[in-house]
């Protein structure tokens, strides 16, 4: 692993992640032979080229975990993957046989990390991940979210349950994690997985219309999703941002912003309604 990329501790193991990820909504959902997967090694590549690990999948996000377990697999790079996938049914019989399928298509007999998608029957199917996670078949277990509308119930699952990861939205544009969630994660020893670090593309989309500032580059950054992946892992409760791509070039991109320590949260105090805007 490139040792330049910044890593922060899983707090329950204190197991080394790096800062930065891949997620796999939407660019990974490809088949095999046609244009888009064949960019798909590369992405990959680009991902360990830069020192990261985490690879975060879901069972709806289709073609997706079929994907990352082939080209895994091909490349010969499972041991630099740190694997995450999601339980996304209802019912424990039905979690039980979406999950075999997950480790099926990702050829593996043991991931690092499950997690309950959007709090989908939760408490069934984080009885499972315990018994998965005692057997081994699990390193770690948790739940995700992405949107604020949820988080009333996110917030209550964190304080009941006994969780290992948290994975939720944050960014210069949804910034109400910090409210409550953020610190909560800090006080449970729970590890942040930050998905739409980039403010799920719209931010975007409208920052690139614009030159970076001036003080961009005092934090090492090139193009404006460094700049959005600084912010994100500005908060110390974040363990590592996972921003979907499905271009070689923007995951390695993406890949250096986690260089380094980002700015402490003041730093942004003064920016970010400008980026908001």
């Amino acid at each position: 692993m490139n040792a330049e990329m910044h890593t922060r501790p899983i707090p329950c193991t204190g197991e080394p992640l790096p800062v930065i990820g891949c997620g796999t909504y939407m660019g990974f959902d490809h088949a095999p032979g046609s244009g888009e997967f064949t960019q798909l090694p590369d992405v990959l590549a680009a991902l360990f080229a830069g020192g990261g690990s985490v690879v975060d999948s879901s069972p709806m996000y289709g073609k997706a975990e079929a994907a990352v377990g082939q080209l895994l697999d091909e490349a010969g790079t499972r041991p630099q993957a740190f694997v995450a996938t999601k339980v996304w049914t209802t019912g424990r019989a039905a979690g039980i046989r979406q999950m075999e399928n997950s480790l099926r298509l990702l050829r593996t007999e043991r991931v690092d990390l499950l997690q309950v998608h959007n709090l989908v029957d939760c408490e069934n199917q984080l009885a499972t991940l315990r018994a998965w996670q005692q057997q081994g078949r699990v390193r770690y277990i948790g739940i995700t979210h992405y949107t604020a509308s949820a988080y009333a119930e996110v917030e209550a699952v964190l304080r009941r349950e006994r969780l290992d990861f948290l994975q939720i939205n944050y960014s210069a544009q949804e910034r109400e994690a910090e409210r409550r969630l953020l610190p909560l994660a800090a006080e449970r020893g729970v590890a942040v997985l930050v998905n739409r670090p980039l403010g799920g593309g719209g931010l975007l989309r409208r920052l690139r219309a614009r030159a970076l500032p001036a003080w961009a580059d005092e934090i090492g950054c090139t193009t404006w999703s460094q700049l959005l992946l600084k912010f994100a892992l500005s908060h110390p409760a974040v363990t590592c941002a996972i921003p979907g791509s499905g271009s070689p070039v923007h995951m390695a991109q993406n890949a250096l912003a986690g260089r380094g320590a980002p700015p402490e949260p003041a730093f942004w105090t003064d920016k970010l309604a400008a980026l908001a805007a």
